[in-house]
């Protein structure tokens, strides 16, 4: 059994204490909305914080999983953040999607305290974190990893570390990148399979056994094609990772032509009211424009 505190009980971190509690650690949360923290205590047991600093003040571990750069730099170096509290020795482990500059520039406030620091991000959606199958990728020192990893592993089917602080963000980019375009092709082919007259179904029965197969296709083209679009991780957010990721992409110089024209794809589908549409509503989109809107 380790002390852990958990940061951000949102739809990923509170399955994922969940997790931790599960496995027999002493875990202590903290969330914005105190509500959500008592709920998560109601069910699972552990202690509620009143602020971030307060939950890691004897943690072994702290983890993270709030929303953006700045709802990460809060809850570290802000008032009564992490960072001032922990232990001397103690790693926090930050899985929010954020920027590989704010990873970088954590770890190297953490290190100055004498802090381990590991950037986390992971990807498995909601499904992922409620059967504790996440992949997660990760930067940051080699020891620090180490102390981390064995918890980690409680909600992980795959860990990783990737180099130093900031790897584990800049891989996910690359996850981010790559569902982008997967998505975007798929909601095409349904479109051209429907306006060709096909069994959209039939025709993603056999295409799915051979070269085009992917688990976007396996996991959302019945939903896609009965317009459900609840299932999963939302426009809003996949604009926000995609954001980053082109900001990225300014500073290394990568051409990302692909990812640039679906990021601006889901920009219509939040003009068509769909922020908290999944990311398969992409077909939507398509659907929309064969109607002529």
């Amino acid at each position: 059994m380790m002390k852990l505190a958990f940061i951000g009980l949102g739809v990923m971190g509170y399955h994922m204490a969940g997790h931790l509690k599960g496995a027999g650690h002493d875990v202590t949360v903290f969330n914005r909305t105190r509500a959500k923290a008592e709920a998560w205590v109601a069910t699972f047991g552990g202690r509620l914080a009143v602020t971030p600093a307060e939950a890691a003040s004897t943690a072994d571990l702290v983890f993270a999983c709030v929303g953006r750069d700045d709802d990460v730099r809060a809850v570290t170096t802000g008032s009564n953040g992490a960072f001032a509290a922990m232990r001397r020795g103690a790693v926090f482990v930050d899985h929010t999607t954020a920027s590989a500059a704010v990873a970088r520039e954590l770890a190297d406030r953490a290190q100055a305290g004498g802090l381990g620091f590991v950037d986390a991000p992971v990807s498995g959606g909601e499904q992922g974190a409620k059967n504790g199958k996440l992949t997660i990728m990760c930067g940051g020192a080699a020891a620090d990893y180490a102390k981390a990893e064995p918890v980690m592993s409680v909600y992980a089917r795959q860990c990783r570390l990737l180099g130093s602080a900031g790897s584990g963000q800049l891989a996910k980019m690359v996850n981010q990148i790559c569902i982008a375009g997967l998505v975007q092709a798929l909601a095409e082919g349904l479109s051209f399979a429907r306006a060709a007259g096909l069994d959209a179904e039939a025709v993603i029965d056999v295409i799915s056994k051979g070269a085009a197969q992917s688990w976007q296709m396996e996991n959302r083209y019945k939903t896609m094609l009965a317009g459900e679009y609840d299932h999963g991780f939302a426009v809003e957010w996949m604009r926000k990772d995609l954001g980053i990721v082109l900001d990225e992409a300014r500073r290394n110089e990568a051409a990302l032509p692909v990812t640039a024209l679906v990021d601006q794809f889901y920009a219509e589908v939040e003009q068509m009211g769909g922020q908290r549409w999944d990311t398969s509503s992409l077909l939507a989109l398509l659907d929309r424009k064969r109607r002529g809107g």
